[in-house]
């Protein structure tokens, strides 16, 4: 009976710590610190960059400088 409680704890001990590496995040970036960045200064214009959009196809900020407003969102989806 004694053998069934410390193999029972072990079980669940295995079972609530597997998740556990799925929390830590991803590892790129580890090291960098946000004093590390080069800011944006205010009504100066954003620096260029480039993101894939919906379809894979790169766009970059350029292309809309001198049209209408942009608005970029980051949304951070945990699901």
């Amino acid at each position: 009976m004694r053998v069934r409680h410390v193999v029972g704890a072990v079980f669940a001990v295995l079972i609530a710590t597997a998740p556990a590496p799925a929390q830590l995040g991803p590892k790129d970036g580890v090291g960098l610190i946000a004093t590390e960045l080069d800011r944006v200064k205010v009504a100066q214009p954003a620096p260029d960059f480039t993101l894939e959009d919906a379809d894979g196809k790169p766009i970059t900020l350029s292309d809309f400088r001198g049209k209408k407003s942009v608005v970029l969102v980051f949304y951070r989806g945990y699901w």
